[in-house]
């Protein structure tokens, strides 16, 4: 019988600004990984980030942590979400 897969989940909110329209964008991203990941880096990582559009920062928090990503945010009532893995 094949061992279990461990996945770690980890959720975090954070804010940044809009480059296009200043406005802030409130961001819900999910981490799923095999890894267990250090909370302050994910905290600092996404702290780090003031402005950006939605789409480069998932690739940004993606090329850091690794793992399956999800991030949805909505701007100007348009929910978008990214998926990386």
């Amino acid at each position: 019988m094949p061992a279990a897969r461990a996945i770690n989940i980890y959720r975090h909110t954070f804010v940044a600004t809009c480059p296009s329209d200043a406005e802030q964008i409130i961001y819900k991203l999910e981490i799923k990984t095999p890894e267990m990941l250090m909370v302050e880096h994910i905290r600092t990582a996404t702290a780090l980030i003031k402005k950006g559009y939605h789409e480069a920062i998932a690739d940004e928090l993606h090329r850091r942590f690794g793992g399956d990503h999800r991030m949805v945010a909505t701007h100007q009532g348009v929910e978008v979400e990214t998926i990386r893995s």
